[in-house]
């Protein structure tokens, strides 16, 4: 799933619908910086970032917190945040 294809769902007058797309959009971001963190620590990222490893990874913990957050609450109001096919 890419970011594009959450914007039906962010626009739909169910909130849980807007939930789950807003979980998407988190994870996507994470699983993206994440791969960015591993490839940056191995020597292998095809740039040199402008900003430290270090506010990387504090932000993917930020980010990290945010999606447990999420899974949480989506369990206690009954959303189920798996993809379906």
């Amino acid at each position: 799933m890419e970011l594009k294809d959450t914007i039906e769902m962010m626009q739909s007058d169910d909130y849980k619908e807007r939930f789950k797309a807003e979980y998407q959009q988190v994870k996507i971001r994470y699983d993206k910086l994440d791969e960015m963190t591993v490839k940056y620590e191995a020597g292998t990222l095809p740039f040199t970032p402008n900003c430290s490893l270090e506010l990387l990874k504090e932000q993917k913990a930020y980010m990290g917190n945010y999606i447990r957050c999420l899974k949480i609450r989506a369990e206690i109001e009954g959303i189920n945040l798996k993809e379906e096919n």
